[in-house]
């Protein structure tokens, strides 16, 4: 049995929007077992001094795309075999965690096959000190939808139509889509991810575009609800966000251009929203050096509806809605660098702490998980803490100075 005690200098609990002063956290083996000012070390513990530090929950991304080894190597993953993809998941998930990110939610994996949750097993059994994955993994979509990767070359239709054929999460109809997410399911999938819209990344289609039609939508709630699994979806307006909330959808990702209209229904019905708000950072918060990351279709795209995005911000963060934090990590930066929505958050004028509780308390009901993302009594020992000031720093989680997990101090 391992026994720590740990000494906190500052601590956010994950729920609480106040750092707490000299408070002690005790673990034995996996688990929190007491938190408080009023208890001293018991005997066999061993004391860890974090009173120089602020200590938080471990982080949660709770929209990570982690196949990428390189920055702005998005157009190239069509490209990649699932052994070389799934190499550079297990990288990108060992640095995370040294990142103070304990868990990372993966919306949909560009592989064929099912080696996310292959990953997420052997993470999980403890072969690998990486961070805990949960996994949809397929972005289930139609033919020359925001899924379909061989649109990149649609302009070479024997190539594009090779690699259509080979994507097993592309396809059309109801009967299709409820193969897939039994298919999904039969494997563990935790959720199902749908692209439901358009994006801004694909190069020939608009955030706007409805890509999955009514009987399609429909076996898919239908067959996952029979499956007792949830949905989130890809989608962006209002008009398709709407309808997926009548269908009963526990999750949106992105909703980056819809309505008050709209968030009120989604408010209303307890819908969830992962806001991804960094991708959009440089067009909300004009930056032109960042705009040259992007691709020229997004970069297009990203301005023609830039004004969009930043009324949309504003009403996101005015509203009631449980918001999650998420990267959606692309371009820019490398994938293990799920600080960066931290400064979007931050700039957006969104407090430090409530940040800080959207990636961990609010992710963790997300992620289905009410055994992480709280610092408290009966939770995992998933644990971090950093030297940079929380409240006035923008980058306050770029450097993460201790991370436990699951009980087990990892090596940074």
């Amino acid at each position: 049995m391992s026994k720590y005690f740990l000494k906190c200098g500052k601590l956010f609990d994950g729920v609480e929007l106040e750092l707490k002063e000299n408070v002690n956290i005790l673990v034995e083996d996996d688990k929190i077992i007491d938190v408080g000012r009023d208890f001293a070390a018991p005997d066999g513990a061993e004391v860890i001094d974090l009173s120089h530090l602020t200590v938080t929950p471990g982080l949660i991304d709770a929209h990570s795309h982690i196949e990428h080894r390189e920055i702005c190597a998005f157009p190239s993953v069509p490209m990649m075999s699932d052994e070389e993809i799934l190499l550079n998941m297990l990288y990108n998930a060992e640095e995370s965690l040294k990142r103070g990110f304990t868990t990372l939610r993966l919306v949909g994996v560009t592989l064929n096959g099912y080696g996310s949750l292959a990953l997420k097993n052997s993470i999980n059994t403890g072969q690998f000190d990486a961070s805990r994955l949960i996994v949809a993994p397929h972005g289930l979509g139609t033919t020359g939808s925001h899924a379909d990767f061989s649109s990149i070359y649609r302009n070479t239709p024997y190539l594009s139509e090779a690699m259509e054929n080979a994507d097993v999460y592309i396809g059309n109809g109801a009967d299709f889509f409820k193969m897939r997410v039994r298919k999904e399911v039969k494997y563990g999938a935790d959720f199902i991810k749908i692209m439901a819209t358009g994006g801004f990344a694909t190069p020939h289609d608009g955030p706007h575009d409805i890509q999955l039609d009514d009987e399609e939508l429909q076996a898919i709630f239908q067959t996952a609800k029979a499956l007792h699994c949830p949905v989130t979806a890809h989608a962006y307006g209002p008009r398709l966000v709407q309808k997926l909330v009548k269908f009963g959808i526990e999750c949106i990702e992105h909703g980056s251009l819809i309505d008050r209209e709209t968030i009120k229904m989604m408010e209303d019905a307890g819908t969830k929203l992962v806001t991804t708000y960094w991708p959009m950072e440089d067009v909300v918060h004009p930056n032109e050096e960042g705009l040259e990351y992007m691709s020229p279709q997004r970069r297009r795209k990203s301005l023609l509806y830039g004004a969009q995005l930043k009324e949309t911000r504003a009403l996101i963060l005015e509203s009631n809605l449980k918001k999650g934090y998420g990267t959606d990590l692309i371009d820019k930066f490398h994938n293990y660098e799920h600080w960066v929505e931290f400064t979007a958050w931050r700039k957006s004028g969104v407090s430090a702490l409530e940040t800080l509780r959207a990636a961990t308390s609010v992710n963790a009901e997300i992620c289905n998980r009410n055994d992480i993302g709280v610092i408290a009594a009966g939770k995992t020992a998933d644990i971090a803490a950093w030297h940079r000031d929380m409240i006035t720093d923008m980058e306050a989680i770029r450097d993460c100075d201790f991370v436990m997990k699951e009980g087990r101090v990892i090596p940074l």
